[in-house]
């Protein structure tokens, strides 16, 4: 098993028709893939859906911020 102490790794997503980069930590980039997966859906869609609820709250993190605090509210 590869170290949790990873730094983050930069991809790029495709969010309404642009393309941006996303630093994450591989943990989370393969929780983020397998949240797709489950859910049935392409990386990216899940990304614009966790986009568009992070642009909606009161005080919006940045969206890598928002998909690590989306990802840790589904695991509990």
């Amino acid at each position: 098993m590869a170290s949790i102490y990873h730094p983050p790794v930069k991809r790029s997503v495709e969010i309404a028709g642009h393309k941006t980069s996303i630093s994450l930590e591989p943990l989370f980039w393969d929780r983020l893939r397998d949240a797709a997966a489950h859910e049935g859906v392409p990386i990216n869609a899940l990304v614009a859906r966790i986009d568009a609820e992070r642009i909606g709250a009161e005080t919006p993190p940045g969206l890598a911020g928002a998909i690590r605090l989306w990802l840790a509210a589904q695991a509990g």
